[in-house]
């Protein structure tokens, strides 16, 4: 076992994707994409996009105590009234929609 050596600088690690294995991600990507609404699909435009990423950080920063105490500490307002405000963002983060072209 003492002359063993071993060099990771030397290797490399080559992946190679055949045909099924793309087919494999693309399902398992849909299937992800079906399942949880954050995900997106393949007509989700910026948007959207924009509004679920901020309606899941608002909802972290809600569901973690130490988050939101460092928010009210900050703002200078009470844990209660910070949540508040939090949860009447998540109506509309982003502002009003964008009229979208339905072709």
């Amino acid at each position: 076992m003492d002359n063993q050596k071993f060099c990771f600088s030397s290797v490399t690690l080559r992946i190679d994707f055949g045909f099924q294995d793309r087919f494999n991600l693309n399902s398992q990507l849909e299937h992800l994409q079906s399942k949880y609404v954050g995900t997106g699909h393949a007509d989700t435009n910026k948007f959207e996009w924009m509004v679920n990423q901020h309606r899941d950080s608002y909802a972290s920063y809600i569901g973690h105590h130490a988050l939101i105490s460092y928010f009210a500490v900050a703002q200078n307002e009470c844990i209660a009234r910070v949540k508040f405000e939090f949860v009447e963002k998540m109506l509309q983060p982003c502002g009003l929609p964008v009229p979208r072209d339905e072709q």
